[in-house]
């Protein structure tokens, strides 16, 4: 006996193919942008102000107005989430790239997951205290941008996903 199963017609697969497409590329191109971010975050730490990126000084001091050991430690803290930012990115571009453009559900809910925490946790801070000034607009402006792009991979390529 032969069960009939619903498939979606040409036109229809066409249009669930190219969500996927454009969606999982926007999730690779944010992850390509987290990983900027990140390299943006380093260099900035070894020949910028030495503080994040939209951040010149601490409440009017330099890096160099700083003890060398709190400077040290600013410095090694700042290392630590770079390359935390751009393994994520990278992450994030491969599990999109390769891993989404085939259909892997798992691919799309782990980068998901892993952009999800690293925003979830890190962006919070931002708005508990006015510690130290920061130019909103190049401290968080890029990474929201990011997120912006990835959101709008994530829905279309969970749209693309549905696809029988």
């Amino acid at each position: 006996m032969a069960t009939e199963q619903p498939t979606v017609g040409g036109e229809e697969q066409t249009k669930y193919e190219s969500r996927l497409r454009n969606g999982s590329s926007l999730m690779a191109l944010a992850g390509v942008a987290f990983i900027g971010y990140g390299i943006v975050f380093l260099v900035l730490n070894f020949v910028g102000s030495g503080f994040e990126l939209g951040v010149s000084t601490l409440d009017g001091m330099t890096k160099a107005d700083l003890s060398p050991t709190v400077a040290y430690y600013i410095s090694h803290l700042h290392v630590a989430t770079a390359a935390f930012i751009i393994s994520t990115g990278i992450a994030v571009t491969a599990l999109s790239w390769y891993g989404v453009r085939q259909r892997l559900t798992w691919a799309w809910a782990t980068a998901v997951v892993a952009a999800v925490v690293g925003l979830a946790l890190a962006l919070p801070m931002h708005y508990t205290a006015d510690a130290f000034a920061h130019n909103w607009l190049t401290h968080l402006g890029p990474i929201y941008l990011a997120t912006i792009v990835f959101v709008i991979g994530v829905v279309l390529a969970y749209q693309g996903l549905q696809a029988s």
